[in-house]
C-alpha cells in the first residue's frame, strides 16, 4: 500500500476528495487527535482537494452537540475541540467540502455542530461517482447482519424517538448509559465469534447490486477485498497508536483519495479519476 506522504508530496495537484473513518476521537487519546490535526494540515496543503469525507465513528463517543455548544466563550477556547474545528472551518473556507456520516459511535452527531465549520451531515448509503465507477459509501454497521443482536440494537438507538428522548435526558445521565452501553458492548464482543463482528457476504452482495464497488469502515479491518469476481470493497479506517511504549511512538491509518489528472477538470467523475487506500502515519 503507497504511503500517503508520498502521494501529496508528488502529486499534491491531483489529490481531489480524501476519505477517512474510524478515527474514535477523545481526549482520552490526545496522539489521535494530534495525528487528525496533522493529517488537516495535509489537507489544507493540497491545491486541488474538493472534499473530505469522514465515514464515521469519528469520535468515541458523542453525547450531543449541546455538550460542545453550551459552553462559554471561555470554556470552548480551551476545549479539545476548538483546533479541530478551526481547522476544517480553514479548509471550508479553502473549497473543501466538509461530509460527515454517522457512525455507531457518534450517532448522536448534529448537523448545529457541523455548522461550526460549514460541514454537511449525509446519510448512508452514499454514492458517489468516481470515473465511470459507482461507489457505494457507508459506515460499515448495518452490513455485519450476522451480529443478530447488534443489529437490533442498532435499529433502536438510530431511531429518531429514542434520539429524542437521549437527548433530552441531562448531560449527566446520557454519560452514564453511554459508560453503561460501552460496558456491555465490550463484555458481548468478548465472547463473539470474530466473523460475526465482521461483513456478511450476503449483505455485501446486496448493497454491491447497484454499485460498481462500496467503500465503508467500521470493521477495523482495512484492506481491498474482492466482493464478487468483477466487484471490489474497500475497508478504510483502523486509526491507532503503535509502540506507545517506545520512546517515540506512531499513528498509523488506512485512508482514501481520489486523484485526477493535474491538467484534467475538477469533476471527480471525468474518465481519469481513480480511487486508491493509502497508509498515512505520524510520529508522536
Amino acid at each position: 500500500m503507497q504511503r500517503f506522504n508520498h502521494l501529496i508530496t508528488t502529486r499534491p495537484h491531483q489529490v481531489r476528495q480524501v476519505l477517512i473513518s474510524d478515527l474514535h476521537l477523545s481526549p482520552q487519546e490526545p496522539a489521535l487527535v494530534q495525528a487528525f490535526l496533522a493529517l488537516l494540515d495535509d489537507c489544507l496543503a493540497l491545491p486541488a482537494l474538493k472534499c473530505l469525507f469522514i465515514l464515521g465513528d469519528w469520535f468515541e463517543v458523542w453525547l450531543g452537540d449541546d455538550v460542545y455548544l453550551s459552553l462559554s466563550e471561555n470554556e470552548q477556547a480551551l476545549h479539545w475541540l476548538t483546533p479541530l474545528i478551526s481547522k476544517l472551518k480553514q479548509l471550508r473556507i479553502n473549497g473543501c467540502e466538509i461530509l460527515v456520516m454517522h457512525g455507531n459511535r457518534d450517532f448522536l452527531l448534529g448537523q448545529p455542530f457541523c455548522n461550526l465549520f460549514g460541514g454537511e451531515l449525509i446519510e448512508e448509503p452514499y454514492a458517489l461517482t468516481i470515473g465511470q465507477q459507482r461507489y457505494r459509501l457507508e459506515h460499515g454497521d448495518a452490513l455485519c447482519t450476522d451480529d443478530k443482536k447488534y443489529q437490533f440494537f442498532r435499529k433502536i438507538m438510530r431511531h429518531r424517538l429514542t434520539q429524542w428522548y437521549l437527548l433530552n435526558k441531562p448531560l449527566e445521565k446520557r454519560l452514564a448509559i453511554a459508560e453503561n452501553m460501552r460496558q456491555k458492548s465490550q463484555q458481548n464482543n468478548a465472547n463473539k465469534a470474530a466473523y460475526i463482528m465482521d461483513v456478511n457476504d450476503e449483505a455485501v452482495h446486496q448493497a454491491l447490486t447497484a454499485s460498481d464497488a462500496l467503500l465503508h469502515g467500521h470493521t477495523h479491518r482495512p484492506n481491498i477485498h474482492q466482493a464478487t469476481s468483477d466487484k471490489k470493497r474497500y475497508v478504510l479506517g483502523d486509526w491507532r497508536l503503535l509502540d506507545e511504549n517506545k520512546r517515540q511512538s506512531k499513528v498509523s491509518a488506512v485512508i482514501g483519495a481520489v486523484t485526477n489528472d493535474e491538467h484534467s477538470n475538477d469533476s471527480f467523475s471525468s474518465n481519469d479519476a481513480e480511487f486508491e487506500l493509502f497508509e498515512f502515519t505520524m510520529l508522536v
